[in-house]
């Protein structure tokens, strides 16, 4: 049990740290690649600038976790539970977040470049300004969530329920809407340049 400890710049690279619990400890730059965190508790750790690329943090408790400015490039969040977290600047590009709940959780300005987010629940998120170029949100909750200025070039959003969501502003040129829910969004001044809404 690492709950509360102080681990701030560790170098912990490939450890296997399967069901660790490392509630609200301070991980702060720790380097973390390839890090084996599977269903590890890490609710309210403080994760800012750590390096977590091609981390396993498949089915994790991050919730309320710190994670601004973390690399967590093609890391693996699936079935991860983030309600709450704070990924603002986060590199999630390519990361795997299949099914994971980041309700309310803030990405604004986060990096999710070909990110698989299919069947996530972003309801009530910011990702406000977040890169979201190629990825894959296909029937992801995004209810009222904020994708004001972010740039959705060519994803894929098949499916996805996003009413009440704010789309003020956002690029969506070649994205993928078949079959999306937009009741009540707002898409004042959004880009839809040959995207797909059949």
């Amino acid at each position: 049990d690492l709950t509360g400890a102080k681990l701030g710049y560790v170098n912990l690279e490939d450890a296997n740290l399967e069901n660790v619990r490392l509630r609200n400890a301070d991980l702060r730059g720790a380097k973390l690649p390839g890090v084996k965190l599977t269903y590890a508790d890490l609710g309210g750790a403080k994760l800012g600038y750590a390096n977590l690329l091609f981390a396993n943090l498949s089915g994790a408790n991050l919730t309320g976790a710190n994670l601004w400015n973390a690399n967590l490039g093609y890391a693996s969040l699936s079935n991860g539970k983030l309600p709450g977290a704070d990924l603002r600047y986060a590199n999630l590009r390519g990361a795997r977040l299949e099914n994971a709940n980041l309700e309310r959780a803030n990405l604004g300005g986060a990096e999710l470049q070909q990110a698989n987010l299919s069947k996530a629940n972003l309801s009530g998120a910011n990702l406000w300004g977040a890169n979201l170029v190629s990825a894959d949100l296909g029937g992801a909750k995004l209810g009222s969530a904020d994708l004001g200025s972010s740039i959705l070039k060519g994803a894929n959003l098949s499916s996805a329920k996003l009413n009440n969501a704010n789309l003020e502003r956002a690029y969506l040129g070649e994205a993928k809407l078949t079959e999306a829910n937009l009741t009540a969004a707002n898409l004042t001044a959004a880009n839809l340049t040959s995207a797909y809404l059949e």
